[in-house]
């Protein structure tokens, strides 16, 4: 199941950047083509790429400081967090509640 796939890329992506953009494409690819509970999946699989890439830009350029650190690490456990509930909703086969927040 590709979903499940993307989801597993996205948390190498903290080992291995790169694998990210991989879901990411991934997720652009099988969004029309699925049922509308995956597409769910594939929705928020794209927007925690993308609001990610902006938590990440925004802890990079204040890591100068103090607060870029914290935005890193809140940007880690953020990524895990919506990662693990995903697969959890995923392997229930059941949408996404809300795949167009930002938060978890």
């Amino acid at each position: 199941m590709p979903a499940k796939l993307i989801y597993i890329l996205y948390l190498v992506s903290i080992i291995i950047g790169i694998s990210a953009i991989a879901g990411l494409i991934m997720a652009y690819i099988n969004r029309d083509d699925s049922p509308d509970w995956l597409n769910s999946h594939y929705r928020f699989q794209i927007r925690t790429f993308w609001i990610g890439a902006l938590y990440l830009f925004i802890g990079l350029l204040l890591s100068q400081v103090i607060i870029g650190l914290f935005i890193l690490l809140f940007w880690l456990l953020w990524l895990i967090v919506r990662c693990a509930k995903g697969l959890k909703y995923l392997d229930r086969e059941e949408a996404y509640p809300n795949p167009t927040g930002w938060m978890f």
